[in-house]
């Protein structure tokens, strides 16, 4: 695994792209941001290139896997 593709948390993302976690929320389910991955029973973070990407490119973003 990559640098840029290390696994961060919700604090981090919440942190690096500005958003309010219930917007985030919204976005993931609008497919227009990263999907979690699980880590654990309990635990879940992001891609951080996935991250990325989306702060990238905001406005145009669309999540591959969501679409399927």
């Amino acid at each position: 695994m990559s640098n840029s593709d290390k696994i961060i948390r919700l604090k981090t993302v919440l942190a690096r792209t500005g958003l309010s976690r219930s917007t985030m929320y919204r976005k993931i389910a609008e497919g227009t941001f990263p999907s979690q991955v699980k880590i654990s029973v309990h635990g879940a973070g992001w891609r951080e290139s996935a991250v990325n990407r989306w702060m990238d490119d905001p406005v145009s973003y669309r999540d591959e896997s969501a679409a399927q």
